[in-house]
């Protein structure tokens, strides 16, 4: 039981460097001794210490023959940080507790480092949940794509906007807030066309404090984006991609050009549709990643995107806000949209599984948060 207690202590400490150390992931380390904690740190900022240094420069000696309580698997190779695996050996920490072992191929391999220097070593102690803080990490490593969440705001009856198109507001000021704590954590934020042109949003972080200033990405195939949106007026305070088919680019060769001039990245879409009609966005995603080191991406999109994303099976996790309000129409617009060839599911059997892994209450709305 202690074990599985220090570890969830790791666990919460490692939350705090969410956003700050990425494309790193976050870390936690607490070092006991008789069953007492003797010292605690986690991984603040990339390029910074990492959990277990500055657990052990707090302990200072009271470190040697102590145990320490890590999420994940220490690292055995020179980065921009010297091996965690040899600050620990040369501390004289006597036993190490791994949460979950590194699927990096060069960092990983520190238990046995740890094993051989004589140090005794547990792993998988509360391994799900230190996984689950990851998951983007391993995405990011094992697949080479961004850990995409999909966040909409929906009515009892499952609306995320009337007919005529108005949303504003179905969640509340509390739920407002923490999308934009989200958005402070994430690398990118995207939206399609459809919703860039009827909210003209900024989609920054505003009135929280900055982790990272996200990319904005909107999926505009037809280039429809005008000069004179927010999204274009305020580059000055976080960048913007966009992307086009290279047909509308060179129908809109002046306008690209005026883009590319204000600083707009333009990310050329195939032309060819997939066999479900949909624009390809597998390959944004890898040139996010790839080009921006983006680990994390929040959708912010309507039906469309939503359904996109969904059906090329490229999301990871749902952030589904329930509002108190009803329409009771049954006319509102639908969270997933059908998609150009609107295939319909004529058995539950065939619906996509999500797992249920977090369900709480802000204000007057509810959250509840899916995995795959």
């Amino acid at each position: 039981m202690s074990d599985s207690r220090f570890m969830k202590r790791a666990i919460a400490l490692a939350r705090r460097g969410i956003g700050r150390v990425e494309p790193n992931p976050p870390v936690g380390c607490v070092l006991t001794k008789n069953g007492r904690k003797v010292s605690e740190g986690y991984h603040r900022r990339y390029g910074g210490p990492h959990a277990e240094v500055e657990a052990l420069t707090r302990a200072g000696s009271a470190a040697r023959g102590a145990a320490a309580y890590v999420t994940l698997e220490p690292c055995c190779h020179t980065g921009k940080t010297p091996p965690c695996t040899r600050a620990l050996i040369e501390a004289g920490v006597k036993r190490v507790v791994i949460g979950c072992l590194d699927p990096h191929g060069t960092a990983g391999g520190g238990k046995t480092v740890l094993r051989r220097a004589g140090v005794k070593v547990d792993v998988g102690v509360e391994n799900d949940a230190c996984r689950d803080l990851i998951a983007p990490f391993i995405k990011y490593v094992e697949q080479g794509l961004p850990y995409v969440t999909l966040k909409w705001a929906q009515t009892i009856d499952g609306a995320i906007a009337t007919h005529t198109g108005d949303s504003r507001w179905i969640s509340g000021e509390q739920s407002r807030k923490l999308v934009h704590q989200r958005r402070a954590c994430a690398d990118a934020v995207m939206v399609g066309i459809g919703t860039a042109l009827a909210d003209d949003p900024q989609l920054t972080a505003r009135n929280v404090p900055i982790r990272r200033v996200a990319r904005r990405v909107v999926i505009d195939p037809r280039f429809r984006l005008p000069l004179k949106s927010k999204l274009i007026a305020t580059l000055d305070t976080a960048p913007l991609t966009l992307a086009v088919t290279r047909a509308a680019l060179a129908r809109h060769t002046r306008k690209a050009a005026q883009m590319k001039e204000m600083g707009v990245e333009l990310f050329k879409l195939p032309d060819r549709r997939n066999k479900q009609g949909q624009v390809p966005l597998l390959s944004l995603l890898k040139h996010i990643r790839n080009r921006f080191q983006a680990t994390n991406v929040l959708v912010e999109g309507g039906a469309g995107l939503n359904g996109s994303l969904l059906r090329q099976g490229l999301a990871d996790e749902l952030w589904v806000f329930t509002g108190p309000g009803l329409l009771g129409d049954g006319l509102g617009q639908p969270a997933v949209g059908a998609g150009p060839k609107k295939r319909a599911v004529t058995a539950m059997r065939d619906a996509q599984s999500w797992l249920l892994s977090e369900l709480k209450r802000c204000g007057d709305d509810t959250i509840a948060v899916y995995r795959r």
